[in-house]
């Protein structure tokens, strides 16, 4: 089995990498910015005075995308019940508060582009996810976002022959509970200490600690300024510092 190592840590015996997609693959920061501020000005539309509020819970600050933020790791799903708690603040009913927000998010689905197009994998990626594959490490990606979104990127990007199994967050609790890596372990029939985590978040980390993997890379390179990281193991600034030792 092959070793990982990260600028001085050693990671023996790694048989997968799991890999988070939005901020760690997939560049999103300029498309996230829009997204959110499409959502805050539909829903201001409807529930004057939400605009503001709902930008700063997103995450949002001028151009500015919080790495840490609702927004960036959170799930579709978290994201619509956090705006619809504003909704509700401002006198609707929490049934009417939910639909509201659910119209407002299909509607600004409807009004961008297609995400996979806009959030394209950073420069060199996925040469680098090959050369991962090509020292036999099998590839998983562990993804917040819905799994039509990760299958569409999958797609739109030719990645399928790099990834192993691509995962999203609809049918299972969000990162950072371990349910997410665990399934990937159980579909690759392999043990989560075998397995290394490589994310942009925190929650990558505590998953992978929850889940007993082998350790966690985080990654720093997907947004400006970078997510402050505590958890993971090692911290790096680009793909090229994360080298593989083949036996």
């Amino acid at each position: 089995m092959a070793s990982v190592r990260c600028n001085g840590v050693v990671f023996a015996d790694i048989q997968a990498i799991a890999l988070d997609k939005d901020g760690t693959i997939a560049d999103v920061a300029q498309f996230l910015r829009t997204l959110g501020h499409t959502r805050s000005r539909l829903l201001e539309a409807q529930v004057p005075g939400v605009q503001d509020p709902l930008l700063m819970a997103f995450g949002l600050q001028g151009s500015r995308v919080d790495a840490a933020g609702l927004l960036a790791v959170g799930t579709r799903r978290e994201n619509e019940i956090a705006a619809a708690a504003y909704v509700a603040e401002r006198g609707h009913s929490w049934y009417a508060a939910r639909e509201i927000t659910r119209a407002a998010f299909q509607a600004a689905d409807q009004a961008l582009p297609r995400k996979a197009e806009h959030t394209p994998p950073f420069p060199g990626m996925v040469d680098w996810l090959r050369s991962l594959t090509n020292a036999g490490i099998q590839l998983a990606l562990v993804s917040a976002d819905t799994t039509a979104n990760v299958d569409d990127f999958v797609e739109c990007y030719d990645l399928g022959s790099l990834f192993a199994i691509a995962q999203g967050a609809d049918n299972l609790p969000a990162k950072p509970d371990p349910a997410p890596l665990l399934s990937v372990c159980q579909a690759l029939d392999i043990a989560p200490a075998v397995t290394l985590v490589i994310g942009d978040a925190e929650g990558d980390a505590v998953m992978a600690r929850a889940a007993g993997a082998a350790g966690t890379i985080g990654v720093t390179w997907g947004w400006s300024p970078p997510a402050l990281l505590e958890q993971p193991d090692c911290v790096v600034a680009h793909w090229h510092a994360i080298n593989v030792i083949v036996p």
